[in-house]
């Protein structure tokens, strides 16, 4: 679908997961987003940090509860061109502080959302959503937010039929 957007933050490396940290040659968001992707025939976007976080997970951590602390918007290399031509937007992204990273704000609070359907999915270890959908409603104001789908992380990779029926079901 020429007018659906598949926007993503997707951390590899070491990653929590059942039985401790593990190293992730690919972010288990990245999966969700490409099976949006690919069962929409949808645009991606994936949202990348300037400074990269922490390749370790506990300093990850410690990064990533310091900025939703400070409410900060980190700097990110880059923005879609142009928003306007697409109505549907998925937003996915890993649950970290109870909300999505602060960089996937630093991309939201670029536009103007009035109008267009924002579709969050929140890959997790048991958190869900927390209030990422409120979160952000406030961050796109004027679109509709429609409420996401949770995916457990470490099972990202193996939900593709899941994740693919959920978002022709919200495109």
């Amino acid at each position: 679908m020429a007018n659906t957007l598949v926007v993503y933050y997707s951390r590899k490396g070491e990653n929590h997961m059942p039985g401790g940290v593990q190293v992730l040659e690919k972010g288990n968001t990245a999966y969700a987003a490409e099976y949006i992707r690919d069962a929409l025939g949808a645009d991606i976007f994936e949202i990348d940090t300037v400074k990269p976080y922490a390749d370790n997970y506990r300093a990850c951590c410690a990064e990533a509860v310091a900025e939703a602390k400070a409410n900060a918007r980190p700097a990110i290399q880059g923005y879609v061109a142009d928003i306007q031509p697409y109505d549907t937007i998925f937003v996915c992204y890993p649950c970290w502080c109870g909300t999505a990273p602060m960089c996937v704000f630093t991309f939201l609070e670029h536009y103007d959302w009035t109008g267009k359907k924002i579709v969050p999915l929140c890959t997790n270890e048991g958190s869900g959503m927390a209030h990422s959908e409120q979160d952000l409603r406030s961050a796109c104001p004027g679109a509709t937010v429609v409420p996401g789908l949770s995916v457990r992380g470490h099972q990202a990779k193996d939900s593709q039929a899941q994740i693919a029926a959920w978002a022709k079901e919200n495109a």
